[in-house]
């Protein structure tokens, strides 16, 4: 009868595990050391993972198994508190991948792309990302991968256009680190939510076009490409929204990776 209740105590023990485990690597970490930044990621993400929900109504990309008739209230509040764990445990995992500097060996000096700066280049990834999102809705079946490339897009195009720095920003230093630890800390998170849902009885499947086969637990293969830049968009979300609130924010992966 509870185990249709058990992903949020999980996560929240994976949560407190990945950060054990950076303080045991670096005695420090965020839950410890910035307890104020690490409570506000709940409510922001379950905010940021209830547009995704919004977003898959288009697509219809996933579909949830095993809930039980629920009420639009109890389907809300069930919902949300789940999806609150989502950012801590991305930004946790990256904070975790910063403490092994072994794993962004020779990223820190690739190959730099000065145009992410430049103001037209801001303008068109805008434009991009509206028109993309608009999309989704009038061909789902094609344009579904910008599910998870749109959003992102349309965050860093507003941070560039308001003169703040982005994900994107040490690329211009041939800098990849922050783009790289936050693509693959979502890729191993992506692994366990996939791993722990396979066998509950309250779950999620998918039925994604042209790439449904070959499948990990529940996701196909080519799917997993999607937890790569849904790192960036975690951290480039709690970067635009907690950054000016609280010194550092997200800044500070970017500066320890």
């Amino acid at each position: 009868m509870v185990q249709e209740h058990t992903f949020t105590p999980l996560w929240l023990g994976y949560i407190v595990i990945v950060n054990a485990c950076t303080f045991s690597r670096t005695s420090r970490c965020m839950m410890l050391h910035r307890p104020r930044y690490f409570l506000s990621l709940f409510p922001l993400s379950a905010a940021f993972w209830w547009l995704f929900e919004y977003l898959n109504r288009f697509v219809q990309n996933w579909y949830y198994v095993g809930v039980g008739e629920l009420s639009s209230i109890e389907y809300f509040l069930r919902a949300t508190i789940p999806f609150s764990t989502v950012l801590p445990a991305v930004i946790g995992t990256m904070e975790l991948l910063t403490a092994y500097p072994v794993l962004s060996a020779g990223v820190e000096r690739f190959t730099p792309i000065h145009t992410m700066a430049r103001n037209w280049v801001s303008w068109s990834l805008l434009l991009l990302s509206g028109l993309g999102l608009l999309g989704i809705g009038l061909w789902p079946n094609y344009l579904f991968p910008l599910v998870w490339i749109g959003p992102l897009l349309l965050i860093v195009s507003l941070e560039s256009l308001a003169g703040r720095q982005t994900i994107f920003s040490p690329l211009a230093q041939g800098d990849w680190r922050g783009v790289w630890v936050a693509a693959l800390a979502a890729l191993i998170c992506g692994i366990f939510w996939e791993l722990w849902n396979c066998k509950s009885l309250a779950h999620w499947e998918y039925a994604i076009p042209f790439v449904h086969r070959f499948q990990l637990f529940e996701m196909p293969l080519l799917g997993y490409a999607g937890y790569l830049p849904f790192g960036l968009e975690c951290v480039a979300i709690a970067n635009f929204c907690l950054s000016r609130q609280f010194s550092g924010g997200v800044e500070y992966y970017r500066q320890k990776s």
